[in-house]
């Protein structure tokens, strides 16, 4: 059987629904081996990755780049997610290289605007977020944190939950001031 076609087709519509559903299987099969942190979203530098993947599977499947030289590529971004993983866990100092720290947005219902201004979040923007997350006035938020992945997380009660606990570990690792 020749796969000649498989790196240079003269069809290139053949090529790409090959290309699609072969580069699908080898990532799947990659992410399977090396496990699923490698598109979490954890770090910038995990981010990154996964931009870069999803533009490697671009160019592999519209341009000359061949799946071969497309998977290499992928598969190599992979195992420097894995061990850029063990070398954080290893080295505690490489994480804040790599990451930002999750940055307090909100202390109960006052809004930090030195931390917002820091961070380049809008006011609007955070009470966009505190309505997404169904706050309803500002006494229910307990904090608003910008996590180090670029999302916020709201941390609020609602009118029956008064009397929960807040427990003070989940805001570890949160900075109060920039």
């Amino acid at each position: 059987m020749n796969l000649e076609w498989i790196y240079s087709a003269d069809d290139p519509i053949l090529k790409t629904i090959f290309g699609c559903i072969l580069i699908f299987l080898l990532v799947i099969i990659a992410t399977r081996i090396i496990g699923l942190r490698s598109f979490a979203k954890f770090t910038t530098y995990d981010f990154a990755v996964t931009i870069a993947i999803g533009s490697i599977i671009s160019s592999t499947l519209t341009s000359s780049t061949s799946i071969a030289q497309g998977f290499i590529a992928i598969f190599s971004l992979l195992v420097l997610t894995y061990i850029f993983s063990i070398l954080q866990r290893k080295f505690p100092k490489l994480n804040s290289v790599i990451s930002n720290e999750p940055l307090l947005l909100m202390d109960g219902h006052k809004i930090l605007k030195d931390n917002l201004q820091y961070a380049r979040i809008q006011e609007t923007q955070l009470i966009s977020k505190l309505r997404e997350a169904n706050v309803l006035n500002f006494d229910q938020v307990l904090y608003v944190i910008l996590e180090s992945t670029g999302d916020i997380s709201v941390l609020h009660k609602s009118n029956a939950e008064n009397d929960i606990k807040f427990e003070e570990k989940l805001l570890k690792g949160v900075r109060r001031n920039p």
